[in-house]
């Protein structure tokens, strides 16, 4: 670590002040001390800091008006605040007055240096480049629409934050992606982004897939196991769907959020973790919240900076930019030139309300690319559903349009059959706001036997 870095600690405690210039010294930083915000104030006008600790109370004011001010005065300076062991509704009210993460009292020194380490990297101007997105989500971000400009703006100011993340949207409209964005764009862009579906681990295997196992813990244990929390130590742990945890695993889940630590199962000593947590889900947590199906405490401790992504509806002036990316990648899978959408097709589609989003797009341009003839995608090639849920499929050799509903099949069985699931999954999937769980609950199906069915008809 450079020998001209800085920091100033401020804080009216001389132990504390002492505790942290000789850790902060040992890392190769110049420390300079305030015992209250006159101080601090004096220090802040006449040095530049890469880094700041201050206490919340101080003899003169509280340590949040620091935060603020530094936040605005000093954005380049992150600064962490010190509060009282488990006062956890303070260090969220720091975090959302601009602070860059917390430490409580007593001061654990290996939580102390990793969040040293991942401030410090914040101005790190060598920090790694991140990596792009995969092909499959690059055009999720995509447009110039005032919505994403705002999107990809505060995109950049929360990944200077360690401050959890609640992203609120609907299904398909890219959620993980923008997770991973802030990810690659904060200081632990270095470290591993460790996604996880909250509604896709059953609730009896839920502790031991996040806080991990010792062998022999339970049966079938048969080694040492990590969780998903030390899987992602240093980098971030994204919570996809976490409105679908059940209560007992939101007590766990909060208790390790609140205290960086995870006791695997079958262990006796908790173990120290360093992550990020960044959770999504397309439901209103608030009100799940109001309802008692979700905790309140662990919702304002995730929830600490709101982050909505804008439904595909909103953007529809996007929809050029978009489907020309999508088109231009899905042609280069299948080695073929890059078709053109017709005016009447590119009309439809602006015309459609997307309930599956980008995420749809996609699926609708990928059989598109399939279904249509020549160089040109014309509007009976994307076959949108209509207004009342059915899709409508254009029979084979006459170009004719019929309701896929129809009595009589007109074409091969196979085929026949093929668009009354699609028609049937694709109903499920919006009724239930593409939540496979519960659309695959709705047809009478299995989890398993939804995803193969996805598969197959190339519906992801």
């Amino acid at each position: 670590m450079s020998e001209n870095r800085s920091a100033l600690v401020v804080d009216d405690e001389r132990d504390i002040r002492e505790l942290l210039v000789l850790t902060l010294g040992r890392m190769g930083l110049r420390i300079d001390t305030a015992a209250n915000l006159g101080d601090a104030r004096e220090q802040l006008a006449r040095n530049r800091y890469d880094l700041c600790f201050t206490d919340m109370r101080l003899p003169d004011g509280n340590g949040i008006e620091l935060v603020a001010e530094i936040a605005r005065d000093h954005p380049r300076t992150p600064v962490a605040m010190i509060t009282a062991f488990g006062n956890v509704e303070l260090a969220v009210e720091a975090l959302k007055a601009g602070a860059f993460d917390f430490v409580s009292k007593p001061v654990d020194i290996a939580v102390l240096r990793g969040l040293v380490k991942h401030a410090l990297e914040l101005n790190n101007a060598e920090r790694p480049a991140p990596a792009p997105p995969p092909p499959e989500q690059a055009s999720r971000l995509l447009g110039q629409s005032p919505a994403m400009g705002v999107l990809r703006e505060t995109i950049a100011k929360v990944a200077r934050s360690q401050a959890p993340v609640y992203i609120l949207g609907e299904s398909g409209v890219g959620k993980e992606l923008v997770a991973r964005t802030i990810h690659e764009q904060g200081a632990r862009a270095a470290g591993p982004f460790i996604p996880v579906n909250c509604g896709a681990i059953p609730a009896e295997l839920m502790e031991s897939e996040f806080f991990g196992h010792r062998k022999g813990s339970f049966t079938g244990a048969h080694a040492d196991k990590p969780g998903l929390f030390q899987a992602a130590s240093g980098g971030t742990l994204f919570l996809d769907e976490v409105a679908e945890l059940p209560l007992p695993m939101q007590v766990k889940l909060l208790r390790a959020i609140q205290e960086k630590s995870v006791r695997p199962v079958g262990a006796s000593a908790e173990i120290p973790v360093d992550v990020r947590i960044l959770s999504a889900t397309h439901k209103d947590l608030g009100e799940l919240a109001a309802d008692g199906r979700f905790r309140h405490d662990l919702y304002y401790r995730i929830n600490v900076i709101e982050l909505r992504v804008p439904p595909l509806r909103e953007r529809t002036g996007d929809l050029p930019q978009l489907t020309q990316a999508i088109l231009a990648r899905l042609a280069a899978q299948h080695g073929r030139d890059t078709p053109a959408l017709s005016d009447a097709a590119m009309a439809a589609l602006a015309g459609y309300g997307f309930p599956g989003n980008v995420r749809e797009l996609e699926n609708i341009l990928e059989r598109a690319l399939a279904m249509a003839d020549g160089d040109i995608i014309n509007a009976d090639d994307l076959y949108l559903p209509q207004a009342n849920g059915h899709a409508r499929a254009t029979a084979a050799g006459n170009g004719v349009v019929h309701d896929i509903n129809d009595d009589a099949p007109d074409g091969p069985l196979p085929s026949y059959i093929e668009q009354l699931e699609r028609s049937a999954i694709h109903k499920a999937l919006e009724d239930n706001r593409w939540n496979k769980t519960k659309a695959a609950a709705q047809l009478g199906i299995t989890f398993r036997a939804l995803r193969y069915k996805l598969k197959k008809l190339g519906i992801e």
